[in-house]
């Protein structure tokens, strides 16, 4: 039989009815741990959830990898490279590279009878990983692109959709510019919407159409053999870094047949302005963590100092029967965890209840403008709650230990004339 322990839940038991002066305070102290856990649990999962929403959306559109012709720099009229590497198979068979496809891009400007607008027209081939933009159509369906015969469907957003008064099955004429050559018209493309995507990050759907890559290539006087480069997917965000060095090895340390080279660019070195932003809120999240972990602290030991006091007489007769003071010690640190844990259960009901809320219905809705999406995502990983749990467990316990140190300096004496 563990006497600490069961001298522990007699105290707790008598520490919960409402006839003592400690039982609103010890209240208190449990409600604040719930709230400092449920805002730690939330923090985390929000800021998470919208990192991660951000990255697949500008993901979807670019790519986790790039692989492009040195020459090309950023532009949106690359230089033209083969497809036919010699790398592809060792690349392709590199663990945690999900798909390597073909891409080229070319500025043009869309002509409608009321409207122009300028775009970005992405041509895609057949081996155009499809799972993002599927998941983001709101009407149609992708345009159907093969090896053989070429195809005038495209997929635009809606928000391009409603600024230039176009709907589904409706024609549109294209005016590409190649800015390169000076001598070459303008050529003229129209283009029939097959599909309409929101992804609401408006800084890319106001811009992109998908269609087939053929037209880029026609366009440009490419052979069909020529691409603007290859996007590789990848299974894990996680491993960005590390397998962007090891596409780096085998792709940009050699000269290609006609003496040019080939560039790798991760995601992040793309759109490093979106991406910094990103890593920018990780200070925030760090912030709140700790803000949360001190005032649990506080008002815990709060608590226990009062519990502690209100316990005086007992701790005296208590010690004038024998009871040492690691016992002692024991009996209350059974109590504070007790407190830790029923602060931490409730916390984590309410933040798991609300953050199922937001995940199903969407309720804090956010500015597109600012934050590139219309709702504020969550991110629900156990593994997450799990160590925010572990982590706040083990904090605010060790700090209880101080506390307890007045235990020691209470004299039997003392406490039992005065009782």
């Amino acid at each position: 039989m563990n006497l600490e322990l069961t001298i522990a839940r007699r105290f707790i038991k008598s520490s919960g009815k409402g006839g003592s002066f400690t039982s609103p305070i010890i209240r208190l102290s449990v409600v604040a741990i719930a709230l400092s856990m449920a805002i730690m649990i939330i923090a985390v999962a929000t800021v998470t959830g919208f990192k991660n929403e951000i990255r697949n959306r500008v993901t979807g559109f670019g790519g986790h990898i790039q692989i492009v012709n040195f020459d090309s720099n950023n532009s949106l009229e690359s230089s033209p490279i083969d497809k036919n590497q010699s790398f592809l198979p060792e690349l392709i068979a590199m663990p945690g590279i999900k798909n390597i496809q073909v891409f080229a891009t070319k500025p043009a400007m869309i002509k409608t009878k009321n409207e122009i607008q300028g775009i970005i027209m992405k041509g895609i081939g057949p081996d155009f990983d499809t799972l993002f933009f599927a998941q983001n159509i709101v009407e149609g369906g992708m345009p159907k692109i093969t090896d053989s015969a070429k195809t005038n469907q495209v997929l635009i957003s809606k928000k391009l959709a409603n600024m230039l008064h176009l709907k589904l099955g409706e024609k549109f004429t294209t005016f590409f510019i190649d800015e390169r050559i000076s001598d070459v018209p303008i050529n003229r493309r129209v283009f029939q919407i097959c599909g309409i995507y929101q992804t609401s990050l408006e800084t890319f759907d106001e811009q992109f159409i998908l269609g087939d890559i053929k037209h880029i290539q026609t366009l440009n006087g490419w052979n069909n053999n020529q691409v603007g480069g290859f996007e590789i997917l990848i299974s894990n965000y996680g491993t960005l870094d590390y397998l962007t060095e090891n596409v780096r090895l085998p792709v940009e340390f050699r000269f290609m047949e006609d003496g040019s080279r080939l560039r790798v660019l991760s995601i992040k070195e793309k759109y490093p302005q979106i991406f910094d932003w990103l890593n920018l809120l990780d200070m925030n999240v760090v912030a709140i963590l700790v803000i949360m972990i001190i005032v649990a602290i506080i008002n815990m030991i709060s608590g226990l100092i009062i519990l502690i006091l209100d316990r005086t007489p007992s701790i005296g007769l208590l010690k004038a029967l024998g009871t040492s003071n690691p016992s002692m010690r024991k009996i209350f640190l059974y109590q504070a965890a007790y407190l830790i844990l029923k602060g931490l259960l409730w916390g984590n009901i309410l933040a798991i209840g609300l953050l199922l809320l937001q995940h199903n219905f969407h309720l804090i809705k956010l500015n597109q403008a600012s934050y590139f999406i219309e709702y504020a995502p969550v991110n629900i990983n156990m593994w997450h709650i799990a160590v925010i749990n572990i982590a706040a467990l083990s904090i605010i316990f060790v700090f209880m230990l101080l506390p307890v140190i007045i235990l020691s300096r209470i004299q039997p004496v003392k406490t039992l004339r005065y009782s």
